[in-house]
């Protein structure tokens, strides 16, 4: 996408729909949502899209406690196999069905049975769904989940109507019917998605726009012209390079907050044909690269030392980060014997995939350099983010550097990636002790039971490596100072609620 494309964009929308509205609020985003369907979707943008589109039955604080949204109260059965939840009864759908106890029994429904659920391993433990009666609905569990309320946070709690996915199927994300403040207009790949107000939203009183366009512009430099240009309004994922110059523009305000999740690069070790390469079937390469690459430079080069570097799917402040595997000190020396081990001493050629946005390229860019001195060189095949998904999804790579928004339960950060099965798996990896580890760290409510699990499977994913973690990073949003109310969440998502403009 262009600069000039973008500078261009206020006036063309406004010609297609007469004038841009003091009431409606333009967002940039760092890339272009996958399917608007929250069972088949995975995107970290597409949640940002959710949050105004799609109420869950509980939601977090800035805290990262959870609350009620579409569920007023919930009670565990003393045995923890049963979970009750009171719904609200003020709340519809966007085209009118009622929520109510029958639609989240269909929308679980939904998440475990449709085929191209993504969901299936985050609900995997509810065995049944009942309504008891109109606002109230029973979830069932062959055992404990300590992880299911905050699963409930995110996708697997956003309801859809059931009327609308029995209508569409798996085409639902071309007309997505949700129960939140907005409701979807419509989308343009690669362009925008707009959404208006749904005036029998339940809250409706805290939402000050008409309108909200989300706007897919994965290069960083242009993203902030815009903003700067009056074009946006606001801005998620401001690049650290960035952030001086913001500080010191009068026009613009920043907010930050520290992320749940990491970045790094996933190996396709099991994925079809693209994992029968040396990177995906020889762990001693995995670990040569990983060896090879100094996550501090990394920091300070690509990041000006705002974000953390990383070894594990939590950061090193996280309670459950195992502290016994600090992140590793760079040793080419060490990578080139393990490459020697491994078979291939004068070097070994691989292919890692990038997201098509100035950030990540200069990140594997930085990764290349480093690794070339240790013999292992990197091409980097560039592409559209959503594209990068569907080929990792399909197996249809090597490698792909990619990252995960994170959750606020630390299941969600790694057992979907690495059990067999798990949803979000694209590597193909399997192993019967991770798996019996990670689905133990589910069932207990017992803190030190669980980190004794996770602490566990830390120790064999480090050797086995299905996943090299590079850095986790704070989320940095940039604002128009027109723009009051908005509040940093942990987990990157903008919500509107409260925020006003002017």
């Amino acid at each position: 996408m262009t600069l000039k494309r973008h500078f261009g964009f206020a006036l063309a929308f406004a010609l297609s729909t007469t004038a841009l509205q003091a009431a409606d609020l333009r967002i940039g985003l760092q890339e272009d949502p996958d399917v608007l369907d929250p069972d088949q979707s995975r995107t970290f943008v597409g949640r940002i899209v959710y949050a105004s589109l799609c109420d869950k039955l509980v939601d977090i604080t800035p805290d990262l406690e959870i609350i009620p949204q579409l569920a007023t109260g919930w009670q565990w059965s003393d045995d923890g196999l049963e979970l009750t939840m009171t719904l609200r009864e003020d709340a519809s759908f966007h085209d009118g069905t009622p929520f109510d106890a029958a639609a989240v029994v269909a929308n679980i429904e939904r998440s475990k049975n449709l085929p191209e659920s993504r969901r299936k391993s985050e609900v995997k433990s509810i065995t049944g769904v009942e309504a008891v009666d109109d606002h109230t609905v029973k979830f069932t569990l062959g055992a404990p989940d300590a992880t299911l309320i905050a699963q409930f946070a995110d996708r697997s709690g956003m309801m859809l109507s059931p009327t609308a996915t029995a209508a569409a199927g798996t085409d639902f994300g071309l007309n997505p019917i949700c129960s939140g403040p907005f409701k979807f207009d419509e989308r343009v790949q690669q362009d925008r998605i707009v959404l208006s107000k749904f005036d029998d939203y339940w809250n409706a009183d805290a939402i000050s726009f008409d309108t909200v366009t989300f706007l897919p512009i994965p290069d960083t430099t242009v993203r902030l012209a815009n903003l700067r240009s009056g074009d946006l309004d606001m801005l998620e994922r401001l690049a650290a390079t960035d952030v001086a110059s913001v500080s010191g523009d009068d026009a613009l305000q920043m907010e930050q907050a520290v992320s749940l999740g990491y970045q790094g690069i996933t190996v396709n070790v099991a994925n079809g044909a693209g994992a029968d390469n040396p990177l995906g079937q020889d762990a001693r390469i995995r670990k040569a690269l990983s060896l090879a690459i100094d996550r501090n430079i990394i920091n300070q080069v690509v990041f000006e030392g705002a974000f953390a570097p990383g070894n594990q799917s939590f950061p090193p402040t996280s309670p459950w980060y195992n502290t016994d595997l600090p992140v590793p000190e760079r040793d080419v020396d060490a990578a080139k014997a393990l490459l020697a081990e491994a078979g291939y001493p004068d070097g070994i050629d691989i292919e890692i995939q990038v997201a098509n946005n100035p950030v990540q390229m200069q990140l594997m860019q930085v990764v290349q350099a480093m690794a070339s001195e240790a013999g292992i060189n990197i091409e980097l095949v560039a592409k559209e983010f959503a594209t990068l998904l569907r080929d990792q999804s399909a197996g249809d790579y090597t490698a792909s550097q990619i990252g995960w928004s994170g959750r606020v339960d630390p299941d969600g950060n790694i057992h979907q990636f690495v059990t067999s099965g798990g949803g979000i798996n694209d590597g193909g990896y399997s192993n019967p002790q991770v798996d019996a580890l990670l689905d133990s760290a589910r069932t207990s409510t017992d803190l030190a039971t669980r980190k004794a699990n996770y602490d566990a499977a830390r120790v064999i994913l480090q050797e086995d490596l299905p996943l090299i973690y590079l850095y986790h990073v704070t989320w940095i949003w940039a604002l128009d100072t027109d723009l009051s109310g908005f509040t940093a969440y942990p987990d990157g998502m903008i919500r509107l609620e409260g925020v006003t403009k002017g």
